[in-house]
């Protein structure tokens, strides 16, 4: 019988603290300023490393918000802590990727998390990065055209 208890106790005790641990898991809010105009929706991809950043399709996750007075809020619930960087940009036409126009300069308003620079190129994911430990983080991010 103590056999199949400690086990059963162990699958137990690890399910509460899995709980717990989803529990902890909190929300990051996105907020974009700088639209030209309120048609569209904003397209915010959250992304957990450098591999694929920036690149359609290999976002962690993605989140879609309307604009109003030129601003939106992209949310992103259930966030694990870790190290995360955000790219935005305005579908003005409610596309689902970004187009670019000549030498890849995009012709969309566009941004990213830490507001880098980005007249030598498009953000790196370590220009964008940022730390999120738990609970509710605010985002902020300026579009660029």
């Amino acid at each position: 019988m103590r056999a199949v208890l400690l086990p059963l106790l162990m699958a137990l005790a690890l399910g509460a603290a899995t709980a717990a641990s989803a529990q902890s898991h909190g929300r990051l809010s996105v907020s974009v300023t700088g639209a030209r105009n309120d048609s569209g929706s904003m397209r915010c991809g959250l992304y957990s490393s450098a591999d694929g950043f920036r690149e359609p399709g290999r976002e962690m996750r993605g989140a879609v918000a309307q604009i109003k007075n030129g601003s939106a809020t992209c949310l992103f619930s259930g966030v694990a802590a870790g190290t995360y960087a955000v790219a935005v940009f305005h579908a003005e036409h409610n596309e689902t990727q970004m187009e670019t126009g000549l030498f890849g300069k995009p012709k969309q308003g566009y941004g990213f998390s830490n507001n880098p620079s980005s007249i030598f190129g498009p953000a790196s994911f370590n220009s964008a990065a940022f730390t999120y430990d738990s609970g509710t983080l605010h985002v902020p991010v300026q579009l660029s055209y």
